[in-house]
């Protein structure tokens, strides 16, 4: 059982170390019983073509709300061909999603938070805890200067809602660092990054952002800085 020594410890001992090599050692630790967990962004794309230097049997899962962006589901496929990795996808249940847009509407997201985390409720979390449900530990790309909501992360923390260890080797990236990154590797990335969309989600719930603005100021625009979670990594 890891307790809060333990992950003390291991934030302490990995300080220093690269986002390669706290991959490469919660890989080896936990061996199936971890998986990345991607949404197909930069940083997402960044640690991808990490994994496939160090293990491309790693698993890998991404979670298809059923309203991404077809460029969103292009690069899905030219990640996994480019880097010979099996991306698994989880979708939401249909009844759930039927049963919502009846009662709701197709577009009830904009109406009020309340709907909005609903549908994220639905399309994100419900798929998410069947991928990670029998996992011990998962990756994920969150870095500190994303958001107001996650600049108190760790390196590695103990994930209150889900019950499981998480992983964020990109922390203390800038957003200048993972773009260096994709251009000397040549990572895929979406298209829609060079019109302006800086952090890409659901195509409803995501607008190019204005020279100046926040890099989640494109998603969830409506609602105030301190709302701006899908619930997958604060609930």
């Amino acid at each position: 059982m890891i307790n809060q020594n333990q992950i003390t410890q291991w934030n302490i001992e990995l300080q220093q170390a690269s986002p390669e090599e706290i991959i490469a050692f919660f890989l080896d630790y936990f061996k199936d019983s971890i998986a990345f967990s991607t949404s197909l962004g930069l940083e997402d794309q960044v640690i991808t073509h990490m994994i496939s230097q160090i293990d491309r049997k790693a698993n890998i899962f991404t979670l298809d709300t059923g309203r991404l962006f077809p460029e969103t589901y292009d690069l899905i496929d030219r990640t996994s061909k480019k880097y010979g990795l099996k991306i698994k996808v989880y979708f939401p249940d249909p009844e759930d999603v039927e049963k919502m847009v009846e009662e709701k509407g197709i577009n009830l997201f904009y109406d009020n938070i309340e709907n909005r985390k609903l549908c994220c409720h639905i399309r994100k979390i419900k798929p998410l805890m069947r991928a990670i449900g029998s996992l011990d530990a998962w990756i994920t790309g969150l870095r500190r200067d994303q958001s107001v909501t996650r600049l108190n992360i760790q390196a590695v923390e103990w994930d209150t809602n889900n019950s499981l260890l998480k992983i964020n080797p990109l922390i203390n990236w800038t957003e200048q660092d993972v773009w260096n990154y994709i251009k000397e590797n040549k990572v895929p990335v979406n298209p829609l990054h060079k019109k302006g969309y800086a952090s890409i989600g659901c195509q409803p719930c995501t607008r190019a952002i204005q020279p100046g603005e926040d890099i989640r100021a494109g998603r969830w625009w409506w609602e105030n800085p301190e709302t701006k979670e899908c619930g997958l990594h604060k609930r």
